[in-house]
């Protein structure tokens, strides 16, 4: 019985392993495509309709064009 204690106790707190390996996975999508958006030349980012300074507000999802 206390395995199913605390498994509800678990899920009731709203943390889980799959919350976890998806809040690392965001992280990393995050991180890989501010690095590759930074490597860009200013030329090469004005070619896809950027500045440097949207880089940001795209990575945290708050620029979408």
């Amino acid at each position: 019985m206390a395995a199913i204690d605390i498994r509800t106790a678990t899920a009731k707190s709203g943390f889980s392993l799959s919350n976890l390996i998806g809040m690392i996975a965001a992280w990393n999508d995050a991180r890989l495509t501010r690095r590759a958006l930074s490597s860009l030349t200013a030329r090469e980012l004005d070619d896809i309709g950027l500045v440097r300074a949207d880089i940001d507000a795209i990575v945290n999802g708050q620029l979408i064009r």
